[in-house]
């Protein structure tokens, strides 16, 4: 199985087709519904990102607190069509890997190709397994929103399958 170091750079992605699965290591970024919903308000208002989004990967993902041993509670992925209408939008600003459950509109599969970006799925129902493949775990922005705020993640051999690659191509 290959490995890929997050940040990556376009290479890299360009060269991942659907279907290859991968162990991720490097730092992610957790957004759901109402951090999307947040950013998105934000980049209306004229104002910046609570972080540096440019070659970053966001991880569709509300985790539960976390046991007092680990970093993180159970991480498993969110269903990402919740996500569609903000996607386009955060990979135009330079957001190029994506992980979540489930397939993607039109729009978010021909912004992938447009901006060179790849979405990964992780698997439903091995939120334990998941979580034991992050090594650090700290709130960046919208701390109020609890599981939903946007949180910084170190990871270490995280699994995933190349759901849509930088062409367009599909597993769905």
């Amino acid at each position: 199985m290959k490995s890929l170091t997050l940040p990556c750079d376009l290479l890299q992605l360009k060269s991942l087709c659907a279907g290859d699965t991968l162990y991720l290591s490097g730092t992610v970024y957790t957004a759901r519904d109402a951090a999307h919903k947040k950013m998105h308000e934000l980049l209306e208002d004229g104002k910046p990102l609570p972080f540096d989004i440019n070659n970053q990967c966001i991880y569709y993902v509300g985790p539960c607190p976390a046991p007092n041993d680990k970093p993180i509670g159970s991480a498993g992925p969110t269903s990402s069509y919740r996500m569609d209408k903000f996607t386009p939008e955060l990979l135009d600003l330079g957001l190029k890997c994506i992980i979540g459950k489930g397939d993607r509109n039109s729009d978010v599969v021909n912004s992938l190709v447009k901006n060179n970006a790849v979405y990964f799925t992780a698997l439903g129902g091995l939120g334990a397994l998941y979580a034991s493949k992050i090594t650090k775990c700290e709130v960046v922005a919208f701390s109020e929103l609890l599981s939903e705020a946007v949180y910084k993640l170190e990871i270490k051999d995280f699994p995933v399958i190349v759901a849509i690659d930088s062409k367009g191509k599909s597993i769905y």
